[in-house]
């Protein structure tokens, strides 16, 4: 740094030495020290050409000046006539004004008195030195003699030092003057303009002193840059360069101009040559000519000496915003190494299972992408660095320990990942030993509970059960543990407490095994080496010994049978007894270390769930204190601009309110339940009232951001995040209620899937459904409030249920003629809203804008009152379409799903809708007895059905169940609200209809009866299918029976059996067992396992077996699942990301 500052004060005083010698220079060729005179000062006397330099020389190179006829001579000042004779002398150069000035004084045409005063002027103040005088005296023969007398008479009046010669004519002048050096008005051949000279001078002094301008300025500009302080903030470095920049171009553009105009002089001034090759110049001309060049080039060396200086500045300026640059990206990666060390602390824990560990494995070979990530960067900016160093930097005493600290610091986080991850790999060894060990004893006590107890009594029985035992000794192999003292050497840096307990845990259990093994040998060795006669014992069923797995229903069932059957007096029974405790015991111990790495997981998701929310709680309040507050601050208004004055309350909308709930009240609850967290789930439903406050920051977002986007530069909000210390801005901040409010469905999601079968599940599935609810009505809400055109309430039209996007054709019948629209052909894209009272069609407008701005907005177009519509669920052609009409079908809208989910999905809401109003209506009628209601007209075809005569009905019930609706998928936002704990869009299980033309709203309809429409186009439902005729009892969702079917869905189990399948794979059915669960084999992969008939059906989904019952064919939408995700339903709400 010293050795770059030494080198920059000596190139500035380099430029500074040849930009003063340049100033000098240009002194001395203009003469400015002796005759400060410039011609643009005396122009207008200098017009007056009482005197001019005429170009010409003597014969001794005495420059010429000549005075002609001027009659008003007598009337110039004494200061003009100075002036001029004094600008006159300077102008020639030193040289020729040393041998002295001829005067040339014509006065023809005037009188003696003239003459004699012109001589007495000059004599008294002609500023430079004379040679010779000449003077043309008056022609008239009068003034003529006067002149000979009277100048020998006063001559001494003169005074002069030099020869006054007076001359008769031109042609005596001729012979002291060549006539190539005199004008055309005195004989000679010389071209002389005086407009012309003038415009020369005032040109060549007005260039010069540009030059002499530009080379002061450059010397004043050389030291400002020289001695500008180097900023330490990248933003202030590179406005710095930015300035220094533009003002050398605006010197650099001042020195072209200067040296464009000093071109342009010089072709005026060989002009004359251009023209005339032949013209030879006088001598003013030549050295006007020699002036501008060396004017020019006095300019090309300024050029030459600030060029040179000012690419050492910028690289100078270019080093330190580099430096500035390094430095700000090494606290970065400084921070980030010092962030993943700290992480890395944290993954000390070694499991307390093979489940347990390979998560944390997971967890940390996650991180060590992050991790690689920091030490790349880390690396390169080393490298970079020494790039720097390598390229000269001035503050290589800076950079080069930081490239240093950078590279050992990189290299101690990479050493301690890996030393992590090998401690990590070292106990997932020993876990998977451990289980291996494990699982080696629970097969060896299964062979020995496993053997017919029977043929051990034989000879050749003891003998084979004998070498079956031997043979599953002698391959132990690597399942079986060797000593204590081995494990706790081998696996020394990961054992901890816990880890030895359950190593001593797995060997005791191992010795036991063994044990139960010797005395079985001893026992059979006996058997074989006596021949005694058979014991007759009670055998159990064949089906026992069937080797299942021991944690299936049947092989339990079958194995307390045998226990039962045995007799407790045969020998070789007495010994299976132990051992089947021992198998109960494994068991039980299996399912005691799952329930613990279960509660484990819990915990977990119950810390992350805690520091989350502190975290969040620190960073409502650190926003509240930094931005908000600061708004009221005097001291920080004039740095707010005027449209964020008096806006907190549109910038940070209900944020102190969310804050004061979780500081206060939702916190200290969730921390109630640390010890409990399967329970959490209560407290989310105890305050899910409370979390709606969630709605109303959501519905302010979009103006909170168009207010930050409009003022996000301001100098105010700079200020708070620098007092705060935050790397990122105030916006990052006020995403942080979204993202919480959609993180608390992931974190439950979490906790259930640890929670299954625990006390709290119910509370945990029933707060997670509804914290997706929350979502769902901010979705849905954030999209009402974008409908436009809508002159009533929106509030009045009930609650919204669902809303997507469709394609629509209409068709209207009027009379006995029916008219389509045009636009039946080409359908209409609409956005239907479905209220509890109302249907909304709206048009969709082009998203524009970034972040809540791109929301889409709708045009209201039309509303359907739900009191006067009916439905047909299938239209003719396609099954994404249906149909919703009314006015006794006058007027149809052919509504086209994107999918027949969907459209399913929609069908079903609908009918819901309806039904309500149609028991609200039943309810009436039962109110008012003697009030009758009727169905409006229906088209012709219709068929007549009484609701209440549902044994005049031809099918059989088996025959008209069907299964439920599936639900929408994870992409539509259409899916009902939830109610009490049930799936957010579970159906009410009522069986599947083709139509339902359900005109509510008509006055009234007839007891007993009920029309329905019958016709080919719209198909009718039966009165079976009527929800109002259906027994709930009769329609308990899909029947299961064997066959093979479809998976619609991914299913794996967590327990011992390891049995999973995938969506599309093929599985058989094969029997039913206790407490509803269903045996199913994976035919891709052979295995089987118990599933439960409830999931079991959500698996098949709509998948038939050739066995199973299926659906009348007249059905256009098949079977539908019973049950739906809800964890998938809103994700819809792409706004909130958590």
């Amino acid at each position: 740094m010293i050795l770059w500052m030494k080198t920059e004060e000596m190139a500035l005083g380099e430029l500074l030495e040849r930009l003063r010698t340049v100033t000098r220079s240009i002194d001395e060729i203009m003469q400015l020290d002796s005759s400060p005179l410039r011609a643009a000062d005396i122009t207008p006397d200098l017009k007056r050409q009482f005197a001019f330099l005429s170009g010409g020389r003597g014969d001794n190179g005495s420059p010429i000046i000549v005075f002609p006829e001027f009659p008003a001579f007598g009337e110039i000042t004494d200061r003009e006539f100075h002036n001029v004779l004094t600008y006159l002398t300077s102008v020639p150069s030193l040289s020729s004004t040393g041998v002295g000035f001829i005067l040339v004084i014509d006065r023809r045409q005037d009188r003696w008195a003239a003459v004699k005063g012109t001589l007495l002027r000059i004599a008294g103040s002609f500023p430079g030195n004379l040679q010779l005088v000449l003077v043309l005296r008056p022609t008239t023969l009068l003034q003529r003699t006067l002149s000979d007398i009277l100048f020998k008479f006063n001559k001494d009046e003169f005074k002069m030092k030099v020869p006054v010669i007076m001359l008769s004519s031109v042609t005596e002048l001729h012979t002291y003057i060549d006539r190539t050096q005199l004008t055309h008005e005195l004989g000679g051949t010389q071209e002389y303009c005086h407009e012309k000279w003038i415009s020369h001078r005032t040109a060549i002094e007005g260039f010069a002193l540009m030059v002499k301008k530009t080379a002061q300025t450059l010397q004043s500009f050389g030291t400002e840059l020289a001695e500008t302080e180097l900023p330490n903030e990248i933003q202030a470095t590179t406005l710095l360069l930015s300035t220094h920049r533009s003002k050398k171009d605006k010197m650099k553009e001042d020195m072209m101009v200067a040296l464009g105009q000093g071109s342009r002089l010089l072709e005026s001034i060989n002009e004359p040559v251009v023209r005339d090759p032949d013209h030879n110049m006088n001598q003013d001309e030549l050295e006007n000519l020699a002036t501008v060049q060396r004017l020019l080039s006095q300019l090309d060396e300024t050029e030459r000496a600030f060029d040179e200086f000012w690419v050492r500045h910028q690289t100078k300026l270019e080093q330190c915003l580099q430096l500035r640059h390094f430095e700000h990206n090494y606290r970065e990666v400084r921070a980030l190494l010092d962030q993943v060390s700290e992480k890395l602390k944290t993954f000390s824990e070694v499991g307390i299972s093979p489940a347990h560990a390979d998560h944390i494995f997971s967890e940390l070979s996650a991180y060590e992408e992050r991790v690689c990530e920091v030490l790349d960067r880390a690396v390169s900016l080393a490298d970079e660095g020494e790039v720097l160093i390598k390229n000269s930097h001035y503050a290589e005493d800076s950079i080069q320990p930081k490239c240093s600290e950078l590279r050992t610091v990189s290299e101690t986080v990479s050493s301690n990942l890996r030393a992590k991850k090998e401690h990590l790999l070292k106990a997932m060894e020993l876990h998977q030993r451990l289980e291996r060990a494990s699982k080696w004893v629970d097969d060896g006590i299964y062979l020995l509970a496993s053997q017919p107890v029977d043929k051990c009594q034989s000879h050749e029985g003891a003998e084979l059960a004998l070498q079956e035992l031997e043979r599953y000794l002698d391959n132990a192999g690597q399942n079986q543990l060797s000593e204590l003292s081995t494990i706790w050497s081998e696996y020394k840096a990961v054992i901890n407490q816990q880890f030895r307990e359950q190593v001593e845990k797995v060997f005791q259990k191992q010795t036991s095994m063994q044990e139960m093994f010797d005395k079985r040998r001893i026992s059979l060795k006996k058997l074989a080496a006596k021949q005694t006669r058979p014991v007759q014992p009670v055998a159990p069923r064949p089906e026992a010994f069937i080797k299942s797995p021991l944690s299936s229903p049947a092989h339990r069932a079958q194995q307390e049978k045998n226990n039962s059957e045995i007799d407790s007096g045969n020998n070789c029974e007495k010994g299976n007894n132990p051992l089947q405790n021992g198998d109960s015991n494994s068991r039980h111990a299996s399912q005691s270390e799952e329930e613990e790495n279960l509660a484990v997981l819990r915990r977990h998701v119950m810390n992350e769930l805690l520091e989350t929310e502190r975290a969040y709680v620190e960073e409502l309040l650190c926003v509240l204190q930094g931005y908000a507050s600061e708004m009221d601050n005097p001291a920080m208004v004039p740095l707010m601009p005027a449209p964020l004055q008096n806006k907190k309350e549109v910038l940070f909308g209900n944020m102190p309110e969310i804050y004061h709930f979780h500081k206060r009240t939702f916190l200290r609850e969730l921390e109630q339940y640390t010890d409990c967290p399967e329970l959490v789930g209560h407290c989310f439903l105890e305050r899910m009232t409370d979390l709606q406050i969630y709605e109303k920051y959501c519905h302010n977002k979009p103006r909170s951001e168009s207010l930050w986007r409009q003022c996000s530069d301001c100098a105010f909000f700079q200020e708070c995040q620098k007092k705060l210390e935050h790397k990122l801005g105030l916006d990052s901040y006020l995403l942080k209620p979204v993202q919480r409010i959609t993180k608390y469905q992931l974190l439950l999601k979490e906790m259930l899937k640890y929670s299954k079968g625990c006390e709290g599940a119910d509370d945990l599935q029933e707060a997670l459904t509804s914290i997706l609810g929350i979502l769902k009505a901010v979705n849905d809400s954030m999209h009402l409030i974008a409908i436009t055109g809508y002159e009533g309430n929106l509030s009045e039209l009930g609650k919204l249920l669902m809303q997507g996007s469709f394609s629509v054709w209409t068709e209207h019948k009027k009379g006995h003629a029916k008219v389509k629209d045009l636009a039946r052909f080409k359908p209409m894209q609409r956005h239907i809203f479905l209220h509890e009272k109302a249907l909304l069609f709206c048009k969709r407008r082009e998203e524009n804008g970034e972040g809540y701005e791109k929301a889409p907005s709708y045009s209201f177009k039309q509303t359907l009152s739900m009191s006067a519509v009916g439905i047909t669920e299938n239209a003719k052609g396609d099954n994404k379409k249906f149909e919703i009409w009314c006015n006794s079908r006058e007027e149809v809208y052919i509504v086209q799903a994107p999918s027949a989910e969907v459209k399913t999905t929609w069908v079903n809401e609908i009918r819901k809708v309806l039904t309500t109003q149609l028991e609200a209506c039943r309810a009436s009628q039962q109110r008012a007895p003697d009030q009758v209601f009727q169905f409006p007209p229906v088209p012709s075809g219709a068929v007549s059905l009484s609701p209440f005569k549902s044994g005049q009905r031809s099918f059989k019930r088996g025959e008209e169940k069907k299964t439920e609706p599936c639900s929408p998928d994870a992409n539509s936002s259409s899916s009902p609200k939830p109610t009490g704990k049930g799936s957010p869009t579970s159906p009410d299980h009522k069986t599947k209809r083709q139509s339902d033309p359900t005109p509510f709203g008509f006055k009234g309809w007839n007891k007993t009866s009920l029309s329905l429409d019958a016709s080919e186009e719209h198909e009718g439902y039966s009165s079976a299918d009527d929800p109002l005729n259906s027994d709930p009892e009769d329609d308990n969702g899909k029947k299961l029976c064997a066959g093979k079917y479809t998976v619609m869905a991914d299913y794996e189990k967590d327990d011992a059996q390891d049995f999973s399948v995938k969506s599309g794979e093929m599985v058989q059915v094969v029997k039913e067992g206790d407490d509803q669960q269903w045996l199913v084999r994976n035919l891709s992969t052979s295995k089987e396992g118990w599933i439960a008939a409830a999931n079991l059906i959500t698996l098949i989904g709509k998948s038939k077996s050739c066995q199973s019952l299926t659906s009348s064919e007249g059905s256009g939408s098949g079977n539908l699942s019973t049950s739906s995700s809800c964890s998938e339903t809103y994700t819809s709400f792409s706004d909130i990301k958590p």
